[in-house]
């Protein structure tokens, strides 16, 4: 590879190759759901997609464990040099991301019980350090349990993430929170995100105290934007959008026991937002005049989904588990998952849409 090309590498955070004989780069934008753990699974759909060459990724929206991936992704992709891309930057900072969060939680009391462990079982339900925690949440509050607010992660971001990179950085990064006195999501751009805007983001406020950015308190993003779709629609010029999605919207059958109840419940209220989205997408699609420019951007987004069956197989206390194991399986599920769409829909991209958005119409008949 020549001098030249390599110094032009520098300034986009990827190398550059002669194009001659190269087929044309697919634009595409992220949109990552957040889930705890669970988000080791999109790790697995990152690291997949940024070995292809093929694919060029403008924009993420990330919202909670989505919003960290998003965030060392775009850093990472920033940081590449003339001997390592940004793509393969990105790539070893996820894995050093996921390998801290599964360190700092080796000696937490949260671990799987020994039943659980004989059954291979990724639940925590029968932890008795998780009933406690869930006991305690309905008792006390994080202002009482954990006054200073100290939250291990912020260590870990800080460690992994330029920040100075990531917000001059070439790809767009949206995160959500949620404005805890009017409950309204707020979207933080590249150059307003720190540590304390992917906090914020991911702030379950039965365990931590609401994160103050600017005298304003936020709490989990979850809550208005799972992920946000709006700014890759009104502010990107990629019209084909990847959702990653870690929260099934339809789980067959009928929750009986508690411990199912609460887990699909968390799945509905964390999947509430984006399939409000979905929906309007598939009306405008529809019925939207197009003439109407606002409604014309969101009727021409060609929507992908990138999901596994695995989820269907896991509770919400599962998003809780920082085991190392668990986390290398869901990565692996995340590339199979990636992998499989690509080979399934790689044309697709950049023609139409593969996510069918009549899924999430309205019933209003």
């Amino acid at each position: 590879m020549s001098e030249a090309v390599k110094k032009a590498a520098n300034k986009s955070g990827a190398v550059k190759k002669p194009t001659q004989g190269k087929k044309a780069q697919k634009h595409i934008s992220l949109a990552l759901q957040g889930g705890g753990s669970h988000g080791a699974f999109t790790w697995g759909v990152l690291d997949r997609l940024l070995e292809d060459e093929e694919i060029a990724i403008e924009a993420i929206s990330g919202t909670s464990a989505g919003a960290m991936n998003a965030a060392v992704v775009t850093s990472g992709l920033a940081k590449g040099t003339a001997d390592q891309s940004g793509h393969e930057v990105a790539r070893a900072d996820l894995e050093t991301f996921w390998q801290k969060v599964s360190d700092a939680a080796r000696f937490s009391p949260l671990q799987r019980s020994p039943i659980d462990i004989l059954f291979g079982n990724w639940s925590l339900e029968n932890s008795l350090s998780y009933m406690w925690l869930n006991m305690s949440a309905r008792l006390f509050s994080p202002y009482d349990l954990n006054p200073v607010g100290d939250n291990p992660l912020a260590a870990i971001l800080s460690d992994i993430i330029d920040f100075k990179a990531l917000n001059h950085s070439p790809a767009k990064l949206f995160v959500t929170a949620t404005n805890v006195e009017t409950g309204q999501g707020r979207v933080f751009r590249n150059p307003d995100i720190g540590v304390d805007v992917l906090l914020a983001s991911a702030c379950l406020p039965t365990i931590y105290k609401a994160i103050e950015i600017d005298g304003i308190p936020y709490w989990d993003g979850g809550y208005c934007g799972n992920p946000s779709l709006g700014p890759l629609v009104r502010e990107c010029g990629a019209d084909d959008t990847v959702l990653v999605q870690i929260n099934p919207v339809k789980r067959p059958g009928v929750p009986k026991t508690s411990h199912e109840i609460a887990s699909r419940l968390n799945e509905i209220s964390f999947n509430s937002s984006l399939v409000k989205e979905l929906r309007m997408i598939s009306i405008l699609k529809n019925d939207a005049p197009k003439h109407a420019c606002e409604a014309s951007k969101w009727a021409e987004m060609r929507m992908h989904c990138i999901a596994s069956d695995v989820m269907l197989e896991l509770d919400a206390s599962s998003k809780m588990n920082a085991e190392w194991g668990f986390m290398t399986m869901l990565r692996d599920k995340g590339r199979e998952a990636a992998n499989g769409f690509l080979k399934k829909h790689r044309r697709d991209i950049g023609v139409k849409p593969t996510l069918d958005l009549n899924l999430f119409a309205p019933d209003f008949d």
